[in-house]
């Protein structure tokens, strides 16, 4: 992958797009080798056996660099041998990831998925991918735990804003402030959340009530 990662990124899954595109460069790969044996190697023969190769190995390393990449935080859609083209997906605008496969497609494991985001552009298509399932629910997945992270990080947050400290229950006077109202429904999502104990939530209320 030539794209940089952030920090803390961490990559999930690296797929490509079905090998059954390599079959037909095979093929000619050897059906140029054979044609130069037949027409005779060193009668130019040669030319039939390198020609078939060249066009292998070209579409070789175009299919080993056009891939799909799903980290913690995004998916990656990566492809282009000599130039490069990236485009990507955060995982928290993706909102739905949905995959089809045709008969051959169930057999061979390949298929097509696609992804709907937030953004203006709306679906995003990945065909040929090879192992779609996985695929999709590698995305999922990750996503599922990308909102779990945020949702502990904003309780951890408010609860640090709040003056509360694990084991302990610090209130500070300027957080009275904005609301008792408000200060008691954050006090109620923390406790809902894990972030503190009953026994927390029930002093810290005392404080807000006087």
């Amino acid at each position: 992958m030539r794209t940089p990662l952030q920090k803390g990124e961490q990559i999930l899954l690296v797929t490509h797009t079905s090998w059954v595109k390599l079959i037909l460069p095979v093929l000619i790969a050897l059906a140029g080798w054979v044609g130069s044996f037949l027409i005779g190697f060193l009668n130019w023969g040669w030319i039939a056996a390198v020609v078939g190769s060249l066009y292998y190995l070209i579409v070789y390393f175009s299919w080993k660099v056009n891939i799909w990449v799903v980290t913690n935080f995004r998916v990656i859609d990566e492809a282009g041998l000599l130039n490069h083209f990236a485009k990507e997906s955060p995982l928290e605008k993706i909102n739905n990831v949905s995959y089809d496969q045709t008969i051959w497609g169930r057999l061979l494991n390949f298929g097509h998925v696609e992804i709907q985001t937030a953004a203006e552009v709306g679906a995003t298509d990945y065909y040929n991918v090879h192992g779609p399932k996985r695929l999709k629910d590698t995305i999922t997945l990750a996503q599922a735990e990308y909102k779990n992270i945020q949702l502990a990080n904003q309780a951890q947050h408010m609860a640090t804003a709040m003056g509360i400290q694990t084991g302990e229950v610090k209130y500070s006077s300027s957080a009275a402030g904005g609301g008792i109202a408000s200060e008691l429904e954050k006090l109620h999502q923390l406790k809902q959340q894990g972030i503190i104990s009953e026994e927390e939530y029930i002093k810290a209320k005392n404080k807000l009530l006087g």
